[in-house]
This record gives C-alpha cells, structure tokens and sequence, in this order.
C-alpha cells in the first residue's frame, strides 16, 4: 500500500515538474541553449523522489574529480532505469544518450523530450553513430555534457559488459574528457513485483576523468578497455 501511494505521488510530481520545465524551456530558450534551468529542475525532482523515504541511503564519492566549467562524455555502467536519476547528484548539466524506444515511455518520455536529450535508433549503426556524434558535439559546444551507457544495454549479471566505441569516439572528436561513474544498489530499489525496497542503499563513485589529450592520442580499442577496467575494479571495491 506504502508502495503504491508512493507511485502516485511521484506521478503527481513528474507531471507538475513536467508542466513546469516546458514553461522554463519556452522562458529561458533564447539566453539558456544549454538547458541548465530545465536541468536543474531535473535534479531538484530527483532530490525530492530520494529524500522522501527516509530510510534510502547514498555514498557518494568522488566528486572532488569533477570541475562543473567543463564539458564530459560521462560513461557509467548499466543495470536498471533507476541508474538515470541516480546521476544527477553528479554537479553537472549532461543530455542523455538514449533509445527511441525509452523517449515512448509516459512521463518519461516527455521529459528526456524537454530535456534536449539524444534519441538514437539502435536498429540503424550507422545512422544512430551518425546522431550521436552530431548531436553529442552540439550539445558539447554549448557547455553540456553526454552522459551514455557504453555498454549499450542493461547488465543481466551485474559484471561490465563490452563498451561500444561511441562515446570515446564523441570524447575524441569533441576534444573533451572521459568521466567514468559507477553505480551499485541501483537495481534493488524496485524489487521484482514492483513495489520499493525501503532500506536499500546505492553507492555512486566518479573516477579520475581521462584527459583530453589521453582521448585523442589513445587507441580507441585501448582507451575502451583502459576505462573499463577502471570502473570494473572499482564496482569490485565497492562490492566487498
């Protein structure tokens, strides 16, 4: 029951912040291309979601890596929808990269729409290659961020999967850092019928950032594994 009246209150509140960011959008378009307003209402949404429950706790490590005047191609490690509001305790104003198929979700949806973020086709390699690339660096040049799932779809064992070439090849064309993020604890939030685990806890950890010239004179096969192995250790230490 605590469950569901919670599901409804975050329904309540997704569509008044909705309302509320399309507003902002319109408002702020002409002086704000980043989209840091709507973003910012973004981050205060998930604050809300994750400071009701009063027995959810977070570990947040790492920020100190992070510098909120540059623009990163954020990579973090992928095993649940809950991976998406986790990432805006990072400080910083990133578009997501997702699939057309998530920007179909209600609620959802419309916000990743209002957002400004990066619908790709996976179906299509060549062409959502093509999206992403061009819009990663749009997006790059006004003073955001890419944040992507390099591994391209959720994790069914909790290990890293393979990296796609994507956002090291977004990085490199860029001229901008790699930040790595990890996530744990993410997928225990929502148990398997649905309803809320009300005494989970989610690790979330920035890594060291790649410099930009490590970016751009790495061999993309090499930085991809260089990075993985990276966030791989890390969920490890993490984990024990």
């Amino acid at each position: 029951m605590l469950s569901i009246a919670f599901y409804i209150l975050l329904t309540l509140l997704c569509t008044i912040f909705l309302v509320v960011s399309a507003v902002v959008l319109v408002l702020t378009w002409p002086f704000d291309r980043a989209r840091r307003a709507v973003h910012e209402l973004s981050r205060v949404l998930v604050r809300i979601f994750f400071g009701i429950p009063p027995r959810w706790r977070f570990d947040i490590e790492g920020l100190e890596h992070v510098d909120r005047s540059k623009s990163y191609v954020i990579v973090l490690n992928h095993r649940a929808m809950t991976d998406i509001p986790v990432l805006y305790f990072v400080p910083l104003n990133f578009r997501w990269v997702s699939k057309r198929e998530v920007f179909r979700i209600p609620f959802f949806g419309q916000f990743l729409s209002v957002h400004g973020d990066i619908c790709i086709d996976r179906g299509r390699g060549a062409a959502a290659m093509e999206q992403l690339l061009h819009d990663g660096r749009l997006w790059i040049s006004r003073g955001a961020s890419v944040a992507i799932f390099p591994e391209g779809t959720r994790s069914k064992t909790g290990e890293l999967g393979r990296f796609k070439a994507g956002a090291f090849m977004l990085a490199r064309e860029a001229g901008v850092e790699i930040l790595p993020v990890v996530l744990d604890g993410t997928t225990t939030l929502v148990r398997r019928n649905r309803l809320f685990n009300w005494r989970n806890r989610i690790t979330l950890r920035v890594l060291e950032p790649v410099p930009a010239d490590v970016v751009r004179q790495t061999d993309t096969k090499e930085l991809m594994e260089s990075v993985r192995g990276r966030m791989a250790a890390a969920l490890a230490e993490i984990r024990k």
